[in-house]
């Protein structure tokens, strides 16, 4: 075990970059690897530690990159190996580590491991890579669910025109999943794993973490259909969080430690309660796992209080840290999603015909305050990009942009993800808000994002983004990561208040001022979430988070 104060990732905060929507060096209207090196010096501003990157490697693109058809290789829309290897150097440069996504579940069924299993026989060494089953004449093999709308098996053709046997995709039809029982596939992810470790990279984000095995004999199950479509729920469908994938993580984390340089594994799991996503990061297993019950929180203070209190209990008796996160690439973004009135299941999205839509400064006001009370928590903490800036969820998507499997599933009833995915605003007045010089944009970026451009940010006081960097310097300064929480008691119930070593947080989710605890009376105000609102001495302005010095 390295000693404590060397795991910088127990009270690291990583900046997630969604590859293709961040910076686009060459005019193509997608972002690179090159537009990334180029931009990291403003991310090294924000006072962050490393850097997540979402996919990158070489695929058909069917589901942004999560579709791989070879680990091992950059995609030409993202540049090369030597581009990777620059950023890499430039990262560490600037203080920086480098995480990359990984994507163990499956593959893209262009990769060379299925194209030769669709050649193969049934019961073939090659088709047993995959999960291949028998198509009965009533239909699929089980009555599983897509988490991308539609059934969880394609069938296959044989030679002769006749039905043959059906694979297993928990999303899109172009991305079979990995059968895991097979040590084949175990041993090409070891191989996956050493690549890119001995290339400088400081760790993985595991796509899917809680979906590599499955239940025994696949039966059949039928899910709440309020609920979220990656999983999150106390009754665990037979494709989510089955015990078999911890042996894994421990195989991962023996190769994770052969090298020098606290390299990191971050789950993605969405699994409930607390307790069971706290499997995932036991000593022996992972380093971090999402915090996901936090991120799905409404904007309600009992309700974050007891995500708050359950996370690092959880997390505690397992000796882990909680990695708290408000917002991602799946997710609507927490400037829109705060202040939506109905239910929205993750995945689902929203765009134009979403009832209820809400007023941008409603979001934006729910979000600065949520994202102020994040960073003041112990442990550590992922942000995604543009939140810095504010950004909300782009809605009004022409339909013909739409990318999104789930979009073209569902034949257009769910929106999917593409409102959180739209490239980034770096310049106002500029072609594509600076993102590309050509003006291209892979999805289009709304007409009214000047305001939220970077640089139209950067001198105002009061903007987001230096809300972000003060937050973040402030966290550094006083340790926050490493600290511990002690909640502040006889507030009013919309009020929450806690110390974190010699600061407190006071945050107000009602939208009416209320008191200030007496705490907070003596002490020196830090920094607030809304810089312009103001209310009688004693009382804190709805909707609002203060950080206070204690003497």
């Amino acid at each position: 075990m390295q000693p404590e104060d060397s795991q910088w990732w127990r009270s690291s905060v990583i900046y997630q970059i969604y590859p293709r929507s961040f910076a686009d060096s060459n005019g193509d209207g997608m972002g690179d690897l090159r537009g990334i090196t180029q931009r990291l010096e403003s991310i090294a501003q924000l006072s962050v530690d490393a850097i997540w990157l979402s996919p990158f490697f070489t695929s058909p693109q069917k589901d942004g990159g999560y579709d791989v058809s070879n680990y091992c290789d950059i995609d030409p829309l993202f540049g090369t190996l030597e581009d990777f290897d620059t950023m890499v150097a430039r990262a560490h440069e600037l203080g920086l580590r480098v995480i990359i996504d990984l994507v163990p579940n499956h593959c893209s069924d262009q990769h060379p491991w299925f194209q030769a299993a669709l050649k193969a026989a049934p019961g073939s060494p090659e088709r047993d890579r995959f999960v291949f089953k028998d198509t009965p004449e009533t239909g699929h093999p089980n009555n599983w669910e897509s988490v991308f709308g539609g059934p969880m098996w394609t069938e296959t053709k044989n030679a002769d025109g006749s039905t043959g046997q059906s694979y297993l995709h928990i999303f899109d039809s172009s991305q079979p999943d990995f059968n895991w029982h097979n040590e084949e596939v175990r041993a090409m992810f070891r191989d996956v794993l050493r690549f890119w470790l001995d290339r400088g990279t400081d760790g993985f984000r595991v796509d899917v973490a809680h979906g590599l095995i499955k239940a025994d004999g696949l039966p059949d199950f039928t899910p709440d259909p309020t609920a979220a479509s990656m999983g999150g729920t106390e009754e665990l469908a037979p494709w989510w969080g089955q015990e078999g994938v911890h042996e894994i993580y421990r195989d991962w984390r023996k190769v994770m430690d052969e090298y020098e340089g606290n390299r990191v594994l971050c789950a993605e799991a969405w699994v409930n309660p607390l307790s069971l996503m706290a499997k995932w990061v036991r000593n022996d297993e992972m380093h971090q796992a999402f915090n996901f019950p936090y991120l799905s929180c409404d904007f309600d203070a009992q309700q974050i209080r007891h995500t708050i209190d359950e996370s690092l209990g959880e997390f505690g008796k397992v000796g882990a840290p909680s990695t708290w996160v408000l917002s991602n690439h799946d997710v609507v973004r927490h400037a829109t999603r705060l202040a939506l009135s109905a239910d929205n299941p993750q995945g689902d999205g929203i765009g134009p015909r979403t009832p209820n839509l809400p007023e941008p400064e409603v979001g934006l006001r729910r979000a600065r305050a949520s994202s102020s009370l994040m960073l003041a928590l112990p442990g550590g903490a992922y942000i995604y990009q543009g939140e810095e800036l504010g950004l909300p969820e782009a809605i009004d998507l022409p339909n013909e942009a739409r990318q999104d499997p789930t979009w073209f599933r569902t034949n257009g009833e769910r929106y999917g993800r593409d409102g959180c995915r739209v490239p980034l605003p770096w310049e106002n007045g500029k072609p594509a808000y600076g993102f590309s010089d050509s003006g291209e944009s892979w999805l289009p970026q709304p007409a009214n994002w000047d305001s939220y451009a970077r640089d139209a940010q950067v001198d105002d006081k009061s903007s987001t983004l230096n809300l972000y960097r003060r937050l973040l310097q402030l966290r550094q300064d006083h340790a926050l990561g490493t600290g511990s929480l002690n909640w502040v008691e006889g507030t009013e119930d919309d009020v929450l208040a806690f110390a974190n070593g010699n600061v407190l947080v006071v945050a107000n989710y009602a939208q009416n001022p209320l008191p200030l605890p007496a705490e907070a009376q003596a002490a020196t105000e830090l920094v607030r979430s809304q810089e312009l609102d103001s209310a009688e001495a004693g009382m804190i302005p709805g909707e609002t988070t203060i950080w206070f010095q204690l003497d």
